[in-house]
C-alpha cells in the first residue's frame, strides 16, 4: 500500500516545504511506502532536485505542474486573495487533487509550513466512513472576535466547526461521487463570494455536515491564547507570526530542530537575521488587514449567510 501525501508550492516557498519535508521523512515508517507529490506550476529544477534528494527508499518523490486549464474557473480578483492580502492560486490546487489523481481513494494534504512529528500513516488510517474528509477545528481562530463573527455572521457556519485546510484527509473517493470540484467550480463562478480563506471557507460551506474532526494534535497552530500541546503530532504555523521571522513563536523549536539538518539552514537564519522590525510590524498590520475584512463582507448582501437565507445555493 502507497501512502500519497500531497504538498502544493510556489517556487518561492522551496525552502519552507525542504524543512516539512524532512520531518515527515524522519518520522516516516520503514515499514510503509510514501508517495509525495508537490503540485506547482513554477518550481524550478534546482529546487526539484533540492526537493528530490530529501527522499528516501521508501518515501517517493515527485512533481505534478498543475496545467491553466484545470484552474481556469479561478480568477486573481479581491475575494479570492489570501488573507485578504495577495493572490497565490497554489492554496486552491488542494480542492483538485481527487480529480486529478483517480488511482488514489484516500490522500493526505499538508501545507508547506508544517511540521510532521509523527508518522502520518497514522492520519491516513482514520475511517473516513462517508464523510468528505478529515480535519482539525481551526484553533487559530477561536479567540479572535473577528473571525468568530466572520464565520457566524457571514458564512452562516458554526465556529466551533470551522476547520482548518492545512492538515486534510481526503475521502478522493467521495469527493469523485459528489463532484465536489464541479461544484466548486460552479460557486465560484456564479457567486464571487468574498472570502478571508477562499480554500478554506469553500471546504466548510461545501463540506457542511460531512467533516471528520481529528484529534487537535493534528493541526497545532502557534496561539498565543492556549499553552501548547504536549505532543503535537502535525505543527501548522498558520497566519502570519512564522518562526523564520518572528522570536517566541510556539512550537519554533520543532521547526528549527528540523530546518538544521537541510541545505536551508543558513539561509534560514539569514532570513530570521535579516528580518526588520518594520516587517514584523507590517506583518502585525497584515492580520488587521485581514481581520478588517469582515467589516465589508458582513453588509455585503450577496455574503454566504445573505444568499443561503433566500433558499439552497443553486449550481
Amino acid at each position: 500500500m502507497t501512502i500519497p501525501v500531497f504538498y502544493s508550492i510556489s517556487d518561492d516557498y522551496t525552502k519552507y516545504a525542504a524543512v516539512s519535508l524532512n520531518s515527515l521523512v524522519k518520522h516516516a515508517s520503514v515499514t510503509n511506502d510514501y508517495t509525495v507529490y508537490f503540485l506547482n506550476q513554477d518550481l524550478t529544477a534546482k529546487h526539484k532536485q533540492d526537493l528530490h534528494v530529501i527522499g528516501t527508499d521508501n518515501v517517493h518523490i515527485k512533481f505534478y505542474n498543475i496545467d491553466d486549464h484545470v484552474i481556469a474557473p479561478i480568477e486573481n480578483r479581491p475575494e479570492n486573495y489570501l488573507k485578504a492580502d495577495f493572490f497565490t492560486m497554489s492554496i486552491f490546487y488542494r480542492l483538485y487533487i481527487p480529480d486529478l489523481f483517480p488511482q488514489y481513494d484516500k490522500a493526505i494534504y499538508l501545507d508547506a509550513d508544517t511540521i510532521i512529528n509523527d508518522d502520518v500513516a497514522k492520519l491516513y488510517s482514520t475511517n473516513l466512513g462517508n464523510n468528505l474528509f478529515a480535519a482539525c477545528v481551526d484553533s487559530s481562530i477561536q479567540y479572535v472576535p473577528k473571525m468568530i463573527t466572520y464565520i457566524r455572521d457571514v458564512l452562516a457556519l458554526k465556529p466551533q466547526e470551522y476547520i482548518n485546510s492545512g492538515v486534510l484527509l481526503l475521502n478522493c473517493q467521495a469527493f469523485r461521487k459528489e463532484h465536489f470540484v464541479r461544484q466548486f467550480n460552479n460557486l465560484i463562478t456564479k457567486y464571487h463570494f468574498d472570502c478571508i480563506a477562499p480554500d478554506q471557507d469553500y471546504l466548510n460551506e461545501i463540506c457542511a455536515g460531512r467533516i471528520f474532526y481529528l484529534d487537535p494534535k493534528w493541526d497545532a497552530t502557534p496561539n498565543e491564547n492556549t499553552e501548547p500541546l504536549a505532543n503535537p503530532s502535525i505543527i501548522h504555523y498558520n497566519l502570519f507570526f512564522k518562526p523564520w521571522h518572528f522570536a517566541n513563536v510556539q512550537y519554533a523549536q520543532y521547526f528549527w530542530d528540523n530546518a538544521r539538518s537541510t541545505k536551508f539552514y543558513a539561509e534560514l537564519k539569514t532570513e530570521f537575521e535579516h528580518y526588520t522590525d518594520e516587517q514584523r510590524e507590517q506583518d502585525k498590520n497584515k492580520l488587521d488587514f485581514m481581520l478588517s475584512k469582515e467589516d465589508k463582507t458582513i453588509n455585503d448582501p450577496l455574503n454566504w449567510a445573505q444568499v443561503k437565507k433566500q433558499g439552497p445555493i443553486t449550481l
